[in-house]
């Protein structure tokens, strides 16, 4: 039979069986890399886009507030929820211990020598499941049923995961604080808005997965 002669079936068809399997191998192989990396995205933007976005209730009344350091603006807030009468007391986690107290308070823009003596320091903590245990053992010490949580709105989602776990008898109040590059839902818009919730995400995920594994395990 003439070689050109044969039709696009026959060429098809003389090709070895191995050979055609490849391209839909491949196929499959790409299919299933891209599933993770689809279900991630789907997860970031699930996080990303219901975080809060609204100040809370700053009108509701706690046992204490508690401050979560590592974000701008969170002690801030929360020496102005304290000057505003909503709780006696202002707890902050996660001091570093080598800053004395002075310069924290000054730090925060200063602080009136009667709201001073109502802001109390914990030095333990080194992150926000540290900051869960620490404010647990601060809360149950004094016998607290409420705490106001102030911390930035990204970290809100694990850090009520983490202290709920610790402390979960308290009543919560999040009360988030907004920091430029991921307020107002625009995080998505610069690269950095996206490493901070893309890097939070993996956080968040990663506590849930180790209180699913190990619930009520040991602290780590």
């Amino acid at each position: 039979m003439n070689r050109h002669a044969l039709t696009p079936m026959d060429r098809r068809r003389s090709f070895p069986s191995h050979r055609r399997r490849r391209p839909r191998l491949l196929r499959r192989l790409l299919a299933l890399c891209a599933l993770p990396a689809l279900v991630w995205l789907a997860g970031l933007a699930w996080f990303g886009f219901t975080m809060p976005q609204t100040p809370a209730d700053g009108r509701t009344k706690t046992d204490a507030i508690v401050v979560l350091t590592g974000g701008s603006g969170r002690l801030a807030e929360g020496i102005r929820l304290l000057a505003a009468g909503v709780a006696p007391v202002l707890f902050v986690s996660g001091v570093d211990p080598r800053v004395d107290r002075q310069s924290v308070l000054r730090g925060a823009g200063g602080v009136p020598d009667a709201l001073a003596s109502r802001i109390v320091l914990g030095y333990r903590a080194e992150h926000t499941q540290g900051n869960a245990n620490e404010t647990a053992l601060w809360a149950r010490a004094r016998k607290l049923d409420s705490l106001r949580l102030v911390t930035s709105n990204y970290h809100m989602r694990r850090s009520l995961l983490e202290l709920r776990s610790a402390l979960p008898d308290a009543r919560l109040i999040a009360h988030p604080v907004f920091p430029p590059a991921v307020s107002r839902g625009q995080w998505w818009r610069s690269l950095g808005g996206i490493a901070i919730v893309n890097g939070e995400f993996y956080k968040f995920a990663a506590a849930l997965i180790r209180m699913i594994l190990a619930p009520g395990g040991p602290d780590s």
